[in-house]
């Protein structure tokens, strides 16, 4: 049993930068990939980042890559997301992942979910 919880939303202005940080317990987090994944108002959850169980693998969506860090540090079985120059287009919840038995970006290759993280951004 996989527990995840974001923090790290909020309310910021176009152009500023934000971590999101997603902590995990109760499973053997070291062998999992995680990902992030963002969903709008209205829209489909998405596809943002995902790393992979040992961090050496990472790969992000084409509307974020240049932007968006995903990191992990295994010690403390904790994933980021560090955004930079946050868009409007940005707004979203944000949502932490883990897939145990597959890295991959569809919705359907993760097995846990955290319960979301806010972030708005203005212009």
């Amino acid at each position: 049993q996989v527990q995840l919880v974001e923090s790290g939303g909020g309310l910021v202005q176009a152009g500023d930068s934000l971590r999101l940080s997603c902590a995990a317990s109760g499973g053997t987090f070291s062998t999992a990939a995680m990902g992030w994944f963002r969903q709008a108002p209205g829209k489909e959850r998405e596809f943002v980042a995902r790393i992979s169980g040992s961090g050496r693998n990472t790969d992000y969506a084409s509307s974020v890559k240049g932007r968006f860090t995903i990191s992990r540090d295994n010690a403390k079985k904790t994933v980021y997301l560090q955004m930079n120059n946050l868009k409007p287009e940005d707004t979203a919840d944000y949502y932490c992942a883990a897939a145990l038995r597959i890295w991959g970006t569809s919705r359907g290759d993760y097995d846990h979910w955290g319960q979301g993280t806010q972030v708005t951004v203005s212009s």
